[in-house]
């Protein structure tokens, strides 16, 4: 498939700046992926849409301040952005780095409270190897030295309430670089309400890492090599996962983040592996799906891979027809914006 495929106009106007007043008053679209049927709903009505013996499955990932502002030697400034853990139990990442001039290996970024970058080597796509110190409490330095990482398409700086709502209340592992935003959405009463309809619960970890921002750069999608996002799958979950395929039950995914875990953890019949690894499976149209029956997601950028993704499981036919009634009944985009059931 060309990438031109996964295009669809989009007003800028429909672009979530704010997130919902309340998490769980975004409005959700629901879309049978047998018929295509669409319908409406809000997100704190979604318990009604599951069934007696579904496996929900989410990811626990916590977004980390990732956004960081210095100096160099010179005095110049410089941004920071952190994208992946590189070496443990150092604290050497994959970072961004925006400034005047190119850095160079070997210079020194001046952070705040301390913190030092040192500049090691170009790493991959256009990032580089950066060296913090001191290391022992880096991650809780952040969060006082860091803002939250907010998306591009978001047209402002990020705020204090941004450390709440651009996370998760299930947020727990320390290390994506932008929200599962499928879980958004939801609240503690409201998942309590889903393991009321005889939901079981099931948490997994994908640090969300930097291809959520990186554009499709090939025409021929079989040409794109997708970004790699560490994973985590408890033997709990994965052993949850395997009971409902072989009952036969369905296992729902929230968010493409935990869809791709679920995915690339799963072997040729279909049961998911427990432990830890870096998935970068490319899920697009003709991909047959191994283990997710459900999905709970948000609205997504033209030509990216996770409109790919929801495409591949929805019927690109199916999902770009909901897509454009969503655009005539003005629904909100992107990672603040509204949702889809698509069952």
């Amino acid at each position: 498939m060309q990438l031109n495929d996964f295009d669809y106009y989009l007003p800028t106007e429909l672009i979530a700046q704010q997130p919902a007043q309340n998490r769980d008053a975004s409005r959700l679209m629901t879309l049978d992926r047998v018929n295509g049927e669409l319908n409406e709903t809000i997100i704190s009505e979604i318990a009604a849409l599951f069934r007696d013996g579904d496996l929900l499955v989410i990811n626990d990932t916590r977004v980390i301040p990732a956004r960081l502002l210095g100096k160099k030697e010179s005095g110049g400034r410089v941004e920071v952005f952190l994208v992946r853990r590189l070496l443990e139990p150092g604290e050497v990442w994959q970072c961004l780095i925006k400034a005047s001039k190119s850095p160079k290996p070997g210079s020194l970024i001046i952070l705040s409270e301390g913190v030092a970058a040192r500049v090691l080597e170009r790493s991959e796509q256009d990032t580089w190897a950066v060296s913090f110190s001191p290391v022992e409490g880096f991650l809780d330095r952040l969060e006082r030295i860091g803002s939250m990482p907010l998306p591009p398409y978001i047209r402002r700086s990020a705020g204090d309430d941004d450390r709440e709502r651009y996370q998760t209340v299930f947020a727990r592992a320390k290390g994506a670089v932008a929200a599962p935003t499928a879980g958004l959405h939801f609240t503690d009463a409201l998942l309590q309400k889903i393991r009321q309809q005889g939901v079981e619960i099931a948490p997994l970890t994908l640090h969300v890492g930097l291809g959520t921002f990186m554009p499709v750069r090939v025409d021929d999608l079989k040409d794109h090599r997708m970004h790699r996002e560490y994973y985590f799958i408890p033997e709990a979950t994965a052993r949850a996962v395997n009971v409902r395929k072989n009952d036969g039950g369905r296992v729902v995914a929230l968010g493409t983040t935990t869809t791709r875990a679920l995915e690339h953890a799963a072997a040729g019949n279909g049961s998911v592996q427990p432990g830890e690894g870096e998935a970068d499976i490319f899920i697009c149209p003709g991909y047959t799906f191994k283990v997710v029956d459900a999905l709970i997601t948000n609205f997504h950028l033209p030509k990216s891979t996770l409109l790919m993704l929801v495409s591949a499981l929805a019927g690109k036919d199916r999902l770009f027809n909901a897509y454009n009634e969503a655009v005539n009944r003005n629904f909100r985009f992107f990672s603040y914006g509204d949702a889809m059931f698509i069952y």
